[in-house]
């Protein structure tokens, strides 16, 4: 780098006539030189200069980093097996609607009412099948009655054997045709289990609950509106108490990552803040555009802060080293790659590239270039650079 020199002024304005003249500040030369080509830039300001004002001095220390780490970008997303769509039994129109979007809601609770012809049919299957166990349980007693009279009979030879075949016939028949009843009247209880309908209720209306307790994501209903397709989904309940977390983890860092593993998540809407997950899914295939694979970790949420979509970054540390670290602030871009400032003295600064090995959170580690216990220049160093 060729020897340069330049001058900082500091501005010393003027008041109008009228008014009191602003006290003038003084000025500082700042002196930047390469004294040879491959050796490291020099500043150099006088030990009055205000800009020492200005910036912050702080030691290079040693602190234990992760050395094999894995930063990936990532974001939320709804865990699928706590997300609901809720579909209409039957075909019908809708009565009311006793829910909005962000509500929160119970398992069990009432949603929705709806009027459909086939509540009445459906409970008055289940009376006529009771009614139908009545009979067969009827016919089965007669059948028993008959089968004993005509046993007896024939074990004085009061009958003949064509009559005993008859009755066992008979009575065979009573108790299928029992069986048949009992299993058609269990049939229409779990269908009007399904409808949410008991025995004596308004036989048009069929209450929709809610299958799961979560929050009301989405909501495709309004009173009056006649539905006819029972495959269509009328409102989304996603329980939102946890969710989880998918990175997209480059193909040659998944060998650090294990199931079962904690990762750390930083998101963009609470800077400072990590969250711990873990590690539950690594998918079997390789995105072939990005070469990374996605890799999932389940986050508790029971504040409900986490919210899906949001983006952020997971971080996974297999091992850690002790090695030299400065603050982020303290690492400035120069010339293509990083640099930091090294005070020599009073007033003077060394600009020495640097080689970074590894974050965490705030905190950078050097593998080049840094030595603990050296005085660097943590905040301000902007104003110390010269031009490039």
């Amino acid at each position: 780098m060729t020897t340069r020199a330049w001058l900082v002024m500091l501005a010393a304005g003027w008041l109008g006539p009228c008014q009191p003249r602003a006290p003038q500040r003084e000025t500082a030369a700042v002196s930047a030189t390469s004294p040879q080509p491959g050796q490291p830039t020099q500043i150099e300001l006088p030990p009055d200069s205000p800009m020492l004002q200005a910036v912050r001095i702080g030691e290079v220390t040693a602190r234990e980093l992760p050395s094999d780490e894995v930063v990936s970008p990532a974001q939320i997303e709804i865990d699928p097996s706590r997300l609901s769509h809720v579909l209409l039994p039957v075909t019908g129109r809708v009565r009311a609607v006793e829910v909005r979007v962000g509500d929160h809601v119970r398992a069990g609770q009432r949603l929705l009412e709806l009027d459909s012809p086939e509540a009445d049919a459906a409970i008055a299957h289940f009376e006529q099948a009771g009614a139908d166990v009545l009979a067969a349980r009827a016919g089965l007693a007669k059948a028993n009655a008959d089968r004993a009279r005509v046993l007896g009979l024939f074990q004085h030879d009061a009958v003949a054997r064509k009559e005993v075949d008859n009755v066992e016939a008979a009575h065979a028949e009573a108790r299928a045709q029992l069986v048949r009843s009992t299993a058609d009247r269990k049939q229409a209880r779990r269908r009007l289990e399904l409808l949410g309908l008991r025995v004596g209720d308004p036989r048009d209306t069929i209450a929709v609950e809610a299958p799961i307790s979560g929050t009301v994501l989405e909501l495709h209903v309004a009173p009056g509106e006649f539905h006819s397709d029972t495959a269509q989904p009328l409102m989304t309940i996603a329980d939102l108490s946890a969710v989880l977390v998918t990175a997209d983890v480059p193909e040659n860092l998944v060998r650090l990552v294990t199931l079962g593993e904690s990762m750390q998540l930083e998101l963009g809407a609470y800077p400072g803040e990590t969250f711990a997950a873990r590690v539950v899914r690594i998918a079997d295939t390789v995105e072939p555009k990005t070469r990374t694979i996605k890799v999932q970790a389940a986050l508790p949420n029971p504040e409900g802060r986490l919210r899906p979509e949001m983006f952020g970054r997971v971080r996974h540390a297999r091992a850690s080293a002790a090695m030299p670290a400065v603050p982020q602030s303290a690492v400035l871009h120069r010339d293509g790659g990083d640099v930091v400032l090294v005070e020599r003295g009073a007033g003077s600064f060394e600009v020495r590239p640097v080689t970074i090995g590894a974050r965490s959170g705030e905190w950078l580690g050097l593998t080049e270039g840094g030595k603990v216990g050296d005085k660097v220049v943590i905040d301000g160093g902007l104003l110390l650079l010269p031009p490039e």
